[in-house]
């Protein structure tokens, strides 16, 4: 691995670090959102102690964090495992980041940021996916659970077998991101998507 291949890694991972709801919540509220509803610092908790906007701009500012390392891989590097790699590390960021003694997010908006531009039809299998379930289940949790799922079987018979390892490593990581969601789903004591208060 060249030195500007590990450079590229490691500031992938820098850049995913980057708490995009802590940072956006503190500048509107003054407050800390790790400390306010679920004390996750991604959209959806931001869109239920927050509202509308501010989980859009968390989201979009989430995805970015996946999609600019890839974009920076294609133009640079020609091979799929180190862009692959790049945009792990951008997702491991954000799951454990440095600047929050690595207590992040769960990595389902920036894995979405990454595979639109890395393989674009594994996104879509993966929207489509999140927004059925959703549908019909109103719970964020188990719908990206879910759809974090479809993408690396999609990836696991279409791809490159080394970056199915990597995919799954990053599936692997969010699924224990979201234990105590899956042990709230088990209980019965998740909270729903509520349409008409959150929009």
């Amino acid at each position: 691995m060249t030195t500007h291949e590990v450079l590229f890694i490691l500031i992938a991972y820098l850049v995913g670090a980057i708490p995009c709801g802590f940072i956006i919540y503190y500048a509107t509220e003054k407050k800390d959102i790790r400390l306010e509803g679920s004390g996750n610092i991604g959209a959806t908790n931001v869109l239920r102690v927050k509202g509308k906007k501010a989980a859009a701009a968390t989201l979009l500012c989430d995805m970015l964090k996946g999609a600019l390392p890839i974009i920076y891989g294609l133009n640079h590097f020609e091979s799929p495992v180190i862009i692959a790699c790049g945009g792990a590390a951008a997702v491991i960021g954000h799951l454990f980041p440095l600047y929050l003694k690595f207590k992040g997010g769960k990595g389902v908006a920036t894995l979405l940021g990454m595979l639109l531009v890395f393989n674009y039809p594994t996104a879509i299998v993966f929207l489509i996916t999140f927004f059925l379930l959703l549908f019909f289940i109103p719970y964020v949790s188990a719908a990206s659970i879910t759809a974090v799922s479809a993408a690396f079987f999609y990836t696991l018979f279409t791809g490159i077998a080394e970056v199915s390892l990597i995919v799954f490593v990053v599936v692997i990581l969010i699924f224990i991101r979201h234990g105590s969601n899956t042990s709230r789903l088990i209980a019965g004591t998740e909270e729903k998507l509520n349409w008409k208060k959150n929009g």
